[in-house]
């Protein structure tokens, strides 16, 4: 049995490896543009999206994993900032505040013919961060630009107070969420991970 992860984050693979499960990378080309306003709708709509492009460059039949991840903080969906500048706002918004991350994935089981999208959130407390942290930060961390607003498995812990749920559906992807929904298809831990 095939499983394609439709992702190239590194922290999605770290998971999936960290499970002991066997996978391959195909990555999406789509424009990670949602129509939904509600932060759950519109992580799972892009991972639909998103599976849904890589199921045109395959020929064979596999078990493709999809997801998106975005953070959340007063009816504002933060995605990848497009400046530095706009990543450092970010974080003054977010500072002394509680913002949500929301993750959206969908497997397409080409082996079936099913397809299932969910989502998880977690609750990140920041610490204040001080302009001058915040200027240090964006200058030395190196993925902010390709994060939604700040990297939880890096720099960014150190204003990190508190997380509750799911640490992984920060980092892009919950390991107990997805097996549970692979076994909702009928799949045995057996089948998946060796």
């Amino acid at each position: 049995m095939e499983i394609i992860l439709a992702s190239s984050s590194k922290q999605r693979q770290e998971i999936l490896e960290m499970i002991g499960l066997k996978y391959k990378v195909v990555t999406s080309d789509i424009d990670e543009i949602s129509t939904k306003e509600k932060p759950d709708e519109y992580v799972e709509e892009l991972s639909l999206n998103k599976a849904k492009s890589v199921a045109t460059k395959i020929s064979d039949k596999a078990i493709i994993i999809a997801a998106d991840t975005i953070i959340y903080y007063k009816n504002k969906i933060y995605e990848k900032p497009k400046s530095p500048k706009e990543a450092a706002n970010n974080l003054k918004e977010l500072s002394g505040n509680v913002n949500s991350a929301y993750t959206g994935v969908t497997i397409l089981d080409l082996y079936q013919n099913k397809t299932i999208s969910f989502s998880s959130k977690v609750d990140i407390y920041f610490k204040k961060v001080e302009d001058d942290e915040i200027e240090w930060y964006i200058n030395h961390e190196d993925k902010i630009m390709k994060t939604c607003g700040y990297v939880p498995k890096g720099k960014a812990a150190l204003f990190i107070e508190k997380i509750e749920g799911d640490y992984n559906t920060l980092l892009g992807l919950s390991p107990s969420l997805l097996f549970q929904k692979l076994k909702e298809l009928g799949y045995t831990i057996n089948d998946l991970i060796s």
